[in-house]
């Protein structure tokens, strides 16, 4: 029997895995209370708001696959705002700026989270707001001891917070340090955030959807949109080193809102993989799946061998060439031709023996890539080597962030199947807006500053995100949901784990714990933009021989700590017998799976 660091659960009644154990368990206490996998995955992702504030917050935004026990065919939730009005390209440029800044209040795309959790509920829940609204509300009341992370966080920004940014330094430096884990901490302001969405709903009337329509409408033009408005027009130091204004107001909060879309897919291997659309990343791992595919090579699709590892980094560092080239909301994407066989067949044929350290975008109907400026051979910024591979954030004290992400899936005893990513609005992210307890998010640094790029920016058009969610479907039905933080490795680690589980057979848990490994040859999302082509970031429990071999490759392999690499989580559903399984990852020692 092969070790693993905790069982893969199995049951029959419901199952949950998420990025922290509070989140998990209370997302199980809905389903104990007759919920289903929709009112808890709501559930965890307001309580992922309180107890991974340095990981996402109800500023930020979550895309989520869903599919539903009466209808099995995969759904995005989109809950990514977009560039608000005044977000143009010569609004930047007029303050001197080639690229958007990486965290203050400018950076702030509208706030698409807590609107489309609303909606996941109105639509597909059948408890009420204050149900699932209850244990947030608790946490952020009460106090829920906090993750060392969080301190840690707080402590690198401390500067920051108190010389720039005095609301956040008034709720996480309130005893005159950053929060020590295990510390007790609260949210009182949150806390009274979510208490009068409550209010508001049940002022509505007592019918169910009512109420969630009620408490949206008081998000989006009521006391939440009027602080938001109020708060944006206020300059705050940003990662520029200057005091800027953002630029969400109050009438970009009343023009949004969460929208229900078709997945990209792929068939492979007896299996439909579902990811959002050319708007985020997600499609990456489908065309880096079908180019695996394509080489024709059994041991290709092996993550444990140099041989597979060397395809698999190579597909991938094809597929991010494809995105920074291609993908985009709002642009004519060649989705269809990105993901045909024949054009998979054109990109394995430039997998060899050999690591590239080229960005290689390909010409998808003939069409000629355009890349950024900024990412062009002999341009751009060399990354920051301070420990960037570990999937947690990178925080400076002038506020320069590589921020990361939660995560949470849910399956339950009907057969309805979640998978959400929320992340952004993260506390180092801007200013805390002290009336609503939260910040802005700061995803608009996912655009470029340069026209007639696939992700340029533009009002109304919603950023590329690295957010990756992905179900995987098995003749029709759902079989697996799964997704990881990470930012621009969200879909590297995705990869070997699909690998291992689908193809090699292996437990969720057996898959999850095996050695992790993401290439940084690709344009960053994340401020400042960097890419260091050929650098292979691996796990140290990979053999000697295998790290030797990558090396004889071209690889540039760096070694990091053997658990440092990926937070996947993950749940399954056997159709056949009706038993759920789940997996989670003891990497940061948070992420938590529970079930029966």
């Amino acid at each position: 029997m092969t070790f693993t660091t905790r069982p893969t659960l199995q049951g029959t009644f419901g199952m949950v895995s998420s990025t922290h154990w509070l989140a998990s368990q209370a997302a199980m206490g809905i389903l104990e209370r007759g919920g289903n996998a929709f009112d808890a995955a709501v559930t965890a992702g307001f309580v992922l708001h309180v107890v991974e504030p340095h990981l996402n917050g109800p500023g930020g935004e979550v895309p989520a696959i869903v599919a539903t026990a009466q209808d099995p065919r995969p759904k995005v939730l989109c809950g990514q705002g977009p560039a608000p009005a005044g977000a143009t390209i010569a609004h930047f440029r007029s303050l001197g700026m080639d690229l958007v800044p990486g965290a203050g209040p400018l950076a702030a795309a509208v706030p698409g989270a807590v609107d489309a959790w609303l909606l996941l509920l109105r639509e597909h829940g059948t408890l009420t707001l204050a149900e699932v609204l209850d244990p947030a509300i608790g946490y952020a009341a009460a106090g829920h001891p906090l993750v060392g992370r969080v301190g840690d966080t707080v402590a690198a920004v401390r500067s920051l917070f108190e010389e720039h940014w005095p609301t956040s330094a008034a709720l996480w430096l309130g005893g005159g340090r950053p929060p020590r884990a295990g510390e007790v901490v609260t949210n009182p302001a949150y806390a009274d955030t979510l208490r009068r969405l409550v209010q508001a709903g049940q002022a509505a009337g007592a019918d169910r959807e009512t109420q969630i329509e009620a408490a949206r409408r008081a998000w989006s033009t009521g006391f939440v949109a009027e602080a938001i408005d109020a708060f944006s027009r206020r300059p705050f130091q940003d990662s520029s080193g200057r005091p800027n204004a953002g630029l969400v107001s109050g009438d970009d909060l009343a023009a949004y809102s969460a929208t229900w879309e078709e997945p990209a897919t792929l068939d492979w291997h007896g299996y439909s993989v579902a990811k959002t659309g050319f708007w985020g990343q997600g499609p990456v791992l489908l065309q880096a799946l079908a180019t695996l595919d394509a080489l024709d090579e059994p041991t290709a699709l092996d993550p444990g061998t140099a041989t597979g590892v060397h395809a698999q980094v190579e597909a991938l560092t094809l597929a991010f060439a494809d995105r920074e080239a291609w993908y985009g909301d709002d642009v004519d994407v060649p989705a269809k031709a990105l993901l045909s066989r024949e054009y998979a067949r054109e990109r394995a044929a430039l997998v060899g023996d050999n690591a590239s350290a080229e960005l290689r975008p390909g010409r998808p109907d003939g069409a000629q890539p355009r890349l950024p400026a900024h990412v062009r051979p002999g341009v751009g910024r060399r990354a920051d080597p301070t420990d960037p591979t570990t999937g947690e954030p990178t925080v400076q004290s002038d506020g320069v962030t590589r921020g990361d992400t939660c995560h949470v899936d849910v399956v339950d005893r009907w057969g309805n199947m979640i998978s959400a990513t929320p992340s952004g609005g993260w506390l180092q992210s801007s200013p805390t807006i002290p009336e609503l307890g939260f910040p802005l998010g700061s995803r608009l640094q996912m655009f470029w500053l340069e026209e007639g790029l696939a992700s340029s920016l533009a009002p109304g058009r919603r950023p590329r995100t690295t957010l990756s969610p992905t179900m995987v479907h098995r003749d029709g039905e759902p079989v697996l949901a799964c997704g990881t933080p990470g930012g621009d490795q969200q879909d590297q680690w995705q990869l070997p784990f699909l690998l291992r589980h689908l193809v090699g057979g292996q437990t969720l848990q057996e898959a999850i714990d095996a050695p992790a490994w993401h290439t940084l040859g690709l344009p960053g999302s994340f401020y400042p933009r960097d890419m260091e082509p050929g650098v292979l970031v691996v796990e140290d429990r990979y053999d000697d021989s295998v790290l030797a071999a990558l090396r004889a490759y071209g690889h540039e392999v760096r070694v990091v700590d053997g658990w440092s690499l990926g937070r996947l989580c993950a749940v399954t559903r056997d159709p056949a017998t009706g038993v759920l399984a789940a997996g989670a990852n003891p990497r940061g020692m948070q992420g938590y799976a529970c079930g029966r």
